[in-house]
C-alpha cells in the first residue's frame, strides 16, 4: 500500500487543518494535513492552498474525484494528486529556474531577439 500526496487549491483564506481533514477523511485514512501559510516572511497569513496525505492510492484517486470542484465555504476548490518532490538535487523544476535566474542576471547586456 503506498501514500498518496493531494494538492489542494482555491481554499479560503478562514479553512483550517482540521476543516481539511474532515473533507478527506470520509475517504480514507488520512496521514497529515498542512494548510500552507506566510510563517516564513513573519505574517502567519494562510495562503489558500494546502496538501493532504492519505495512507492508501487508491482512496486518494477516489476522493480526488470525488472532492473536485466541491464547493467549500464558497469556493470550488481544486484537487490534483501533487508532484513529487525530486531525490536528484540536479533536476527538477527548482533546480532549472535557479540556473535561469543565475543566467539572467550574469553580467551580459540584453540581447535583441530577432
Amino acid at each position: 500500500m503506498s501514500n498518496i500526496n493531494i494538492f489542494v487549491g482555491n481554499l479560503s483564506l478562514e479553512m483550517t487543518a482540521d476543516e481539511l481533514r474532515q473533507e478527506f477523511i470520509a475517504f480514507g485514512q488520512v496521514i497529515s494535513v498542512i494548510v500552507m501559510n506566510d510563517k516564513y516572511i513573519g505574517s502567519g497569513q494562510l495562503r489558500g492552498y494546502g496538501f493532504v496525505e492519505m495512507a492508501s492510492k487508491s482512496e486518494g484517486v477516489v476522493a480526488i474525484a470525488s472532492l473536485k470542484g466541491k464547493t467549500i465555504r464558497g469556493r470550488g476548490i481544486k484537487v490534483v494528486e501533487a508532484l513529487p518532490f525530486s531525490d536528484n538535487n540536479d533536476k527538477g523544476f527548482l533546480h532549472s529556474r535557479r540556473r535561469r535566474r543565475i543566467g539572467r542576471f550574469s553580467g551580459r547586456g540584453r540581447q535583441r531577439r530577432y
